[in-house]
């Protein structure tokens, strides 16, 4: 049998929520000179998932804020996509836009975060980083893009993502997940982190990593509380908070990273 034109490759697939620090993730690992990502695309972020035709794209299910939502966001190896010839069409489409001498292909997009079982289904060596941002960050940065949903709504989005995500997680054979929040605070230990975790030795920011947006965040929220009312947070808290501090999150304080969070 003919060799798999991926065998001699580690692939790695990024995932997380729209605004979630996922291509700062990717960045960080196709900058290494052993890795490539996909450039040169001509798609949204140089997406791997807008230049294929096995599964729909996060588009075509209502975008950011929303694609989470629609059962078909949701691949896992029984969806009727997962078949052996669903391999070989994702890597011809993504393999003109990868280096290919190099030894570690790095593809992100966001809806990864809810196709790793799919994707490890047809790559079974691949490597999975996925990045969680706090539900509010997200929501904030992406309130943008979707004026006419409430910001409760663009919640519950990042809770059902990140619900479904945890459910097969356990079912991963090489995963990692990064804190954006710790990326941002502790640089050092998390790109040594990723750097095991890929093989990518030596792994550097390039100063890519500000800090700064962090607290840019938390100064958002606090102008939006004191707009909206304590009521309007009040609410929210009763709906969510219980939900966001098994995460490890509190939606009164942004800065708050709780110990033994997922």
């Amino acid at each position: 049998m003919d060799e798999l034109p991926w065998a001699d490759h580690q692939l790695v697939f990024v995932g997380g929520l729209h605004r979630s620090g996922t291509s700062l993730v990717e960045s960080l690992l196709s900058g290494h000179p052993s890795a490539s990502g996909l450039t040169g695309t001509g798609a949204p972020e140089d997406e791997g998932q807008h230049l294929q035709d096995v599964y729909p794209t996060a588009r075509a299910l209502g975008g950011p804020g929303r694609f989470a939502l629609s059962p078909q966001s949701h691949l896992t190896d029984d969806s009727p996509w997962a078949v052996p010839s669903s391999a070989p069409r994702l890597f011809d489409a993504w393999s003109p836009f990868w280096d290919l001498s190099k030894p570690v292909l790095v593809e992100k997009s966001p809806p990864n975060l809810m196709r790793s079982r799919f994707l490890q289904a047809l790559f079974p060596a691949a490597r999975f980083v996925m990045v969680v941002r706090h539900p509010v960050e997200v929501s904030l940065a992406t309130e943008k893009w979707t004026p006419d949903l409430s910001f409760s709504r663009l919640l519950e989005h990042w809770f059902v993502a990140h619900d479904r995500f945890e459910k097969d997680r356990g079912r991963i054979g090489q995963i990692l997940v990064v804190r954006y929040e710790r990326l941002l605070a502790e640089p050092s230990r998390v790109l040594a982190e990723l750097a095991a975790f890929t093989g990518l030795e030596g792994l550097t920011d390039n100063d890519a990593i500000d800090a700064t947006v962090h607290s840019t965040y938390g100064e958002r929220w606090q102008d939006r509380i004191d707009r909206e009312g304590s009521a309007w947070l009040g609410d929210l808290t009763d709906r969510f908070g219980t939900r966001a501090a098994a995460y490890g999150y509190r939606l009164d304080d942004l800065s708050t990273l709780e110990r033994g969070q997922r």
